[in-house]
């Protein structure tokens, strides 16, 4: 009676909304698996055979530390500078006509079809001792290329339409309407800004913040050229990586890897619960 009740209940039941979520869902988990955590698993179980003691000694060897702190620290300095000018731009492309506005729109999509090495070779052009930009900056005391400054610009350059694209379509949605309120009722600019206009941008601004610093964490390409690669100084930890692969030091390789794979989740998994916060909050 039991088994005949379950298959009426079966032969009856009513039919998902989305059809074929089984087989999507299915070849999405296939996929996941085949492209990110198969490689993933081989990166720690070669990291695994290397043993603590030898693991430790690799993540606290001088050099190691260096690369990471720069790799780290400049992402996260070009990802809070991207937050506020990426804003400004975002907000200056939807709310001001202006002649060239399309180009302007189209500009910032630059970096995502430039190849990161010409946008290396390019910066370092113009901000190195004897470029355009850099040798203006020279006489102020200001050295740009080779310098862990450098790498912050390049950073920022690839790194600013992540925060365009993402805060731009939230601007396009907030009616102007709301502004012309806040003004009526005797807000001032910062109070309309504060109170009406970023707890709605909120969400998007440290969505754009992490896709910008995950980006900038393991650039290569548009580093590499303006920064110099002086170790300890500039040298970042994909590049170090590189190295101890030419060295034939795979052990060494993959454990700054797994390393720097830690420390990114870690830190992403903060922004996302910032990101879950200030939803549950301005949402």
């Amino acid at each position: 009676m039991t088994t005949a009740s379950a298959q009426a209940g079966w032969r009856f039941k009513k039919p998902s909304v989305i059809p074929g979520f089984g087989l999507t869902l299915g070849f999405a988990l296939v996929y996941l698996t085949l492209i990110i955590l198969i490689p993933l698993s081989g990166l720690a179980w070669r990291s695994a055979s290397l043993g603590w003691a030898d693991f430790w000694a690799i993540a606290m060897d001088r050099r190691t530390l260096n690369a990471l702190k720069i790799s780290f620290g400049t992402a996260l300095a070009a990802a809070a500078v991207n937050v506020v000018f990426g804003t400004i731009v975002a907000w200056v492309l939807v709310r001001y006509p202006f002649p060239g506005r399309r180009i302007v729109d189209a500009m910032v999509d630059l970096p995502f079809a430039l190849p990161t090495a010409v946008a290396g070779i390019a910066l370092t052009t113009l901000y190195a001792p004897k470029g355009w930009i850099g040798s203006l900056l020279v006489p102020l005391g200001i050295k740009v290329a080779y310098t862990p400054l450098g790498i912050v610009a390049a950073l920022v350059f690839i790194g600013l339409p992540f925060v365009v694209r993402t805060v731009q379509p939230i601007i396009e949605e907030i009616d102007k309407e709301i502004e012309e309120a806040a003004a009526t009722l005797g807000a001032t600019r910062f109070q309309t800004i504060s109170r009406v206009l970023f707890p709605g941008l909120a969400p998007a601004i440290v969505t754009g913040f992490a896709l910008a610093f995950a980006r900038g964490v393991g650039e290569y390409g548009s580093v590499i050229f303006i920064a110099g690669n002086l170790p300890n100084v500039t040298e970042i930890a994909p590049l170090l990586i590189i190295i101890r692969l030419e060295e034939f030091n795979y052990p060494a390789a993959t454990a700054i890897a797994a390393i720097m794979l830690i420390i990114s989740f870690v830190m992403l998994l903060v922004i996302n619960l910032l990101q879950a916060w200030s939803r549950k909050r301005y949402g």
